[in-house]
């Protein structure tokens, strides 16, 4: 099974600390810095989730999951949102927009990997 996670965060420091997580856990990791390379690369990667920041530069991540959900051959893939955007209604807007799941940011680095795993496969 494909065990690649692809991220979506323009904060360095963000997909940092994220990479290492998870790549820490088994997982191969890749990263685009914008919307529309990270549409790009879950159409040729196809991974098994796309864990996406709301606020990113030329395209935000309701437009960007929105887009994701227009191709069918990723409608198995989870998109999961990992955001500062804590008001409420965000979370039920990117929701609407295609997203799967929900994470507050600041990330906790004890909890991150299971809350990303409950999104998965159950054999990951």
């Amino acid at each position: 099974m494909n065990a690649t996670l692809l991220i979506i965060e323009d904060n360095e420091q963000n997909l940092y600390m994220m990479r290492f997580l998870l790549e820490k856990n088994g997982f191969t990791v890749i990263g685009a810095e914008n919307g529309l390379k990270g549409i790009e690369m879950a159409l040729h990667c196809k991974p098994l989730a796309v864990l996406l920041d709301i606020q990113l530069p030329e395209m935000d991540g309701y437009a960007v999951a929105a887009q994701l959900r227009e191709h069918h051959e990723l409608d198995d893939v989870p998109i999961i949102a990992v955001t500062s955007y804590a008001m409420i209604g965000d979370r039920e807007s990117i929701l609407a927009a295609g997203a799967t799941g929900y994470i507050e940011k600041p990330i906790d680095p004890e909890t991150f990997v299971a809350e990303i795993k409950q999104y998965l496969p159950n054999n990951l």
